[in-house]
């Protein structure tokens, strides 16, 4: 595991302000579950709203999370005046995602200037046990902040 070093010391509320202006996270009643530098991890419940024909979650709920989480992760490690945004990712599903509850951890890989790489895991949790249903790897590059809109 790498030990990261978050270069801004607002890390941690400037993450949590950001997700909350995210207005597909809240819809998808997802939350943030823990954060530390280079890693975040967010839940997010079943809701048959969020099913595709055959009663599973749909792949893009789930994509939608592991996006989220990686970014996050990456933005951890930004210096102020400085996010990230998603310039590509790959997601290998592993099995349908059913179950009550969805946790998506996004992890850095390699954080660099311009450049951060993520991995991200999603998992079906049942009470203490998770069940891996999808895996990521994502590419987020820095951008100077943007205004709000």
């Amino acid at each position: 595991m790498h030990t990261f070093h978050p270069q801004n010391p607002d890390w941690e509320p400037r993450v949590r302000a950001s997700f909350a202006r995210q207005g597909l996270m809240q819809a998808l009643h997802a939350v943030i579950e823990h954060l530390k530098p280079g890693e975040v991890a967010i839940t997010m419940p079943a809701d048959p709203t969020y099913s595709q024909q055959h009663g599973y979650i749909h792949g893009g709920a789930i994509a939608s999370i592991l996006d989220s989480a990686c970014g996050y992760a990456a933005l951890t490690l930004m210096p102020v005046g400085w996010e990230v945004l998603t310039v590509e990712f790959k997601v290998n599903f592993l099995s349908p995602a059913r179950g009550q509850r969805f946790l998506a951890v996004g992890r850095v890989m390699r954080a660099g200037k311009t450049v951060t790489v993520c991995t991200g895991e999603a998992f079906t949790v049942d009470g203490e046990r998770r069940i891996p249903i999808a895996l990521m790897q994502a590419t987020m590059m820095a951008v100077t902040e943007m205004p709000e809109r």
